[in-house]
């Protein structure tokens, strides 16, 4: 129990610390957020919990292969002023885009 108390205040201490960042230095809060720091606690979290070196490699290859696909998400962004997009439309398109993305990541892992 105790490290899944661990496990949820670093993750909502990092959370908070970037999104807070975003008003303060946006360009910064987007380069942290970019980082893997969700996935650099998230394999050492998953690696204390189970202690599995080859879960936690397959874990991680996963990831690796999951960070490209995901970025599918920020695609409606990018043309957000040219086709005059709203937010939460670029946001719902995203997570569409998401959903596709899921498949190339299944794909992708049968693969490698």
């Amino acid at each position: 129990m105790g490290l899944a108390i661990l496990k949820v205040l670093v993750a909502a201490v990092v959370i908070s610390f970037v999104s807070w960042l975003a008003g303060k230095k946006t360009g910064l809060a987007g380069f942290l957020t970019a980082l893997p720091l969700s996935s650099l606690l998230a394999l050492v979290f998953a690696q204390l919990q189970w202690s599995d070196a080859r879960q936690s490699v397959e874990y991680a290859k996963s990831i690796f292969i999951a960070v490209p696909v995901s970025l599918l998400f920020f695609v409606p962004f990018l043309f957000a002023e040219r086709f005059q997009l709203g937010f939460w439309t670029c946001y719902l398109s995203g997570i569409v885009l998401l959903a596709v993305g899921y498949w190339i990541h299944n794909y992708a892992l049968k693969i490698f």
